[in-house]
């Protein structure tokens, strides 16, 4: 597979130096356009979008995109202008849940890890899930799935479903999932027996269980 590999720990990275960062893939190089977290501590850390010639403001300082980032590595001790210093963090779906916009409540890493542990989905998986919401499980269930999987994602409010489409196209995880703006319990998922999973995080999710029945495949599905 393209690119180096990286130990840390228990843990294996793939490293691309000179692609794109994605939240399913890890990469070495903060570069112009990357989605990055800013870390100030365990309680306090935000995510932001690198740019050439940007700044960022924290209580320590600035930090200047163009030199302070940009080229240097993820986990990089960055100084600010006041003196203070900040961690630059590569985005991971963890780091996205503890620092995405909400714009519903929205599921945290615990409970996500039993969902896709019940739900049994690996790599390859198709997983049909509503509502989007804020995007906290769906990035989970994306880099799960990856590099070959499938989410399609419903969600009845169109700019929450607007704003999570951008979201996984910033992150470049768009190829991955796809976004529908529709009601779940009346227009389904829009797809038939083509689902490994499917998760219902609705208000009146019983509506919905004949389409979830619909989308998942004949054999080995997990509700």
């Amino acid at each position: 597979v393209p690119g180096y590999y990286s130990w840390r720990g228990d843990c294996v990275h793939r490293c691309i130096p000179f692609s794109e960062m994605s939240f399913v893939e890890y990469r070495d190089i903060i570069q112009n356009g990357d989605t990055a977290i800013v870390f100030l501590g365990h309680d306090s850390m935000f995510a932001i979008k690198v740019q050439q010639g940007g700044s960022t403001q924290t209580k320590y300082g600035a930090i200047k995109h163009s030199t302070d980032l940009i080229g240097k590595k993820y986990g990089s001790k960055v100084t600010c202008s006041k003196g203070g210093w900040v961690y630059i963090l590569h985005p991971t779906p963890e780091l996205w849940t503890v620092t995405l916009p909400h714009r519903t409540q929205i599921l945290y890493s615990t409970d996500i890890s039993m969902i896709i542990m019940m739900l049994e989905l690996k790599p390859g998986s198709i997983v049909c899930e509503s509502g989007t919401g804020s995007g906290s499980l769906s990035h989970a269930i994306i880099r799960t799935i990856a590099p070959t999987g499938r989410l399609y994602t419903v969600e009845f409010h169109k700019q929450r479903a607007e704003k999570a489409e951008e979201e996984f196209c910033d992150h470049k995880i768009d190829h991955l999932v796809t976004v529908k703006n529709q009601d779940v319990c009346k227009e389904g998922f829009g797809v038939v027996n083509v689902a490994d999973a499917v998760f219902l995080d609705i208000p009146s999710p019983w509506e919905a269980v004949k389409y979830a029945k619909s989308a998942l495949k004949a054999e080995g599905k997990r509700t």
